[in-house]
């Protein structure tokens, strides 16, 4: 690389990644009470991004796909936080706040191939207990073979029914890996939600789906489309990857938590449908008040371990007919949903007292 093109990334990186963490702590705390204070707590991210982008100047082109990409994460980065602002001004409600960050997972997919050539990179997309794994980053140093990486099978953006798929890239066709088949909320797509996993399926050791549901959402009433769809998915990844079936794991997001109950799938899952919706959170006095957000510390990353070691699922399959019986009967009533933040995220978004 030219001297002017290095320093150009040496510039720009980190304010981008630290953007990017931004965005992530603002999505983990959002709360809309509670909004003016998370805002506050992550600060202006932007505007340092905003400033080193510009700065950047014209490079050869041999690296037009190399600039492209970093063009691309920045800009859909600042556009996230521009919608944002645009909300924090007055001009907006939680509606166009969801839509503002459905630019988080394109700007991670963006910027995701350039982790075998930027460590700082590689970093970012690895939990925060990995981040410091050397012998882990070691492994992720090659970069994606033919099959491993990121795949998308009839997923792109407005498809319904497809897929994307991540293989770690120190995956090896003689030793199985855990799997992961994570559900998107209510209006999502699997390409968009695979980001929420990938960090932890990158760290951990395991072999991540996340399918687009047919319809608009899952189909939690009526005919379902979805599950033999689900079911064909698997059957395509355990025909292309080596799965240990042993640990394989069916979870999701709002709509997609409360299908994990309603799917037939259930049986060839273990069931853990910890993310089936987020319900309203009290604050420290029982009141339902402004709750203020704590500082954001540098470096925040998503907190959630995967939970691959799945030991009686068959037990857990049981409980899943009774709570599906029971969800069904739920579904047109008032009943809350189980919130699914860790006690962690609860704290930062509720201010609550230890």
């Amino acid at each position: 690389m030219t001297e002017a093109v290095v320093d150009d990334i040496v510039a720009v990186l980190p304010p981008l990644l630290n953007a990017l963490e931004a965005l992530g702590f603002f999505q983990r705390h959002l709360h809309p009470p509670a909004f003016a204070s998370v805002m506050n707590a992550i600060g202006s991210p932007d505007e340092a991004l905003q400033a080193a982008r510009a700065a950047i100047g014209d490079w050869p082109e041999q690296f037009a796909g190399l600039r492209e990409r970093l063009d691309r994460a920045c800009n859909e980065t600042l556009a996230a936080f521009a919608g944002i602002r645009e909300v924090e001004r007055g001009n907006g409600d939680l509606v166009a706040v969801f839509r503002a960050l459905r630019h988080l997972p394109r700007a991670q997919e963006a910027l995701y191939p350039l982790a075998v050539q930027f460590p700082p990179v590689s970093s970012f997309f690895l939990n925060a207990a990995n981040r410091g794994n050397a012998e882990l980053l070691s492994r992720l140093e090659g970069g994606a073979s033919e099959n491993t990486g990121i795949f998308h099978d009839h997923n792109e953006p407005g498809s319904r029914g497809g897929f994307s798929v991540y293989v770690p890239e120190y995956y090896t066709p003689d030793r199985t890996m855990p799997l992961v088949m994570a559900l998107h909320g209510g209006s999502g797509n699997g390409r968009g939600f695979l980001w929420s996993w990938l960090r932890d399926a990158r760290s951990l050791g395991a072999i991540l789906v996340a399918p687009t549901a047919i319809g608009p959402t899952w189909a939690l009433m009526g005919d379902d489309a979805d599950t033999p769809n689900l079911m064909r998915i698997l059957e395509t990844v355990r025909s292309r990857w080596s799965i240990d079936v042993s640990r394989m794991l069916l979870t999701g997001m709002s709509d997609g938590g409360t299908f994990c109950y309603v799917t037939g799938a259930r049986r060839c899952f273990a069931l853990h449908p910890s993310c089936a919706g987020v319900g309203d959170l009290p604050s420290a006095d029982g009141g339902g008040g402004e709750r203020q957000a704590p500082p954001a510390p540098a470096g925040l990353h998503h907190p959630r371990q995967a939970r691959l070691d799945v030991s009686g699922a068959d037990r857990t399959a049981d409980a899943g007919d009774a709570l599906y019986r029971r969800r069904r009967r739920d579904l047109s009533g008032d009943r809350r949903p189980q919130s699914h933040l860790s006690a962690r995220d609860q704290r930062g978004a509720a201010g609550l007292a230890e």
